[in-house]
């Protein structure tokens, strides 16, 4: 019968969690040695069985959950996320192009994310932040898009292995913008144009420190903004445990009265 009551403790409960909290890390770790050609020639076959061992267990609890809830299990995001992972690693290994599906096996470990609350925290923080994310790129993509046409008219000339067309100006200020060796670029076409500097760090201002800290600020506001409702909805728990637990004591002094009176009686 659709839920099970008993499963939704068993599947709830912290040591549960725990269990497969530690084979999950025990599958990432099998994964990681099957990686080791000395390892796999050495525990090839334990590693294997190992490997099938956490997928059993691994479509085990989801079956499990998905007997305790019933079909309140696909209201659950993570629920979803979970299924997908698991049901991707059980796709059949192929040879030739399709020879990725068994190298996707290793997502089975991004269920840390859904298993650890922290973790699943900080997901659910910047998914709700990538609205704001979302206009912050739009704005950096024009920041880059028009100093790319800026500096292939300034510069093509200079350095036409950075800045020949629009295509290498723009890859090249990427890598200016990510800090990766753009002194050795903007040196180079300073010895023909001493003044370049001022597009440069202009360019690094605008760039790395005031739009790419636009995205660490609205990542901040958006986990803050996760917080404050995880506070008021465990508030909201603990008032409702609290009501309970009052009901209950004056139901038992009710029935204490009730029985003083019966016994005077």
């Amino acid at each position: 019968m659709f839920p099970n009551a008993r499963l939704r403790v068993l599947v709830t409960d912290p040591w549960f969690t725990k269990v497969i909290t530690t084979l999950i890390v025990a599958n990432a770790l099998v994964l990681g040695a099957e990686t080791s050609p000395e390892l796999v020639a050495s525990f090839g076959h334990v590693l294997h069985v190992v490997d099938r061992m956490a997928l059993v267990v691994f479509v085990v609890e989801l079956v499990l959950r998905f007997w305790a809830y019933g079909t309140d299990f696909f209201r659950d995001p993570w629920n979803w996320f979970d299924t997908v992972v698991v049901a991707v690693t059980l796709l059949p290994a192929a040879s030739g192009a399709f020879s990725v599906l068994r190298a996707l096996r290793v997502i089975r470990v991004l269920r840390l994310v859904s298993v650890v609350p922290s973790m699943r925290r900080v997901v659910a923080a910047l998914l709700s932040a990538l609205p704001g994310m979302a206009s912050i790129t739009a704005l950096l993509s024009l920041v880059l898009y028009v100093s790319a046409i800026i500096a292939t008219k300034l510069f093509s000339d200079v350095a036409p292995e950075h800045f020949g067309d629009l295509g290498d100006s723009l890859f090249t200020l990427f890598q200016v913008m990510t800090g990766d060796a753009w002194s050795d670029v903007s040196r180079a076409v300073m010895e023909q144009q001493p003044l370049a500097w001022v597009f440069f760090v202009g360019f690094v201002v605008v760039t790395s420190f005031t739009v790419l800290n636009l995205f660490i600020a609205v990542a901040v506001s958006a986990m803050e903004s996760q917080m404050s409702e995880e506070r008021a909805e465990q508030g909201r728990d603990e008032f409702e445990v609290t009501m309970d637990v009052l009901a209950e004591i004056r139901g038992l002094r009710s029935e204490l009265q009730a029985l003083r009176n019966a016994t005077s009686n």
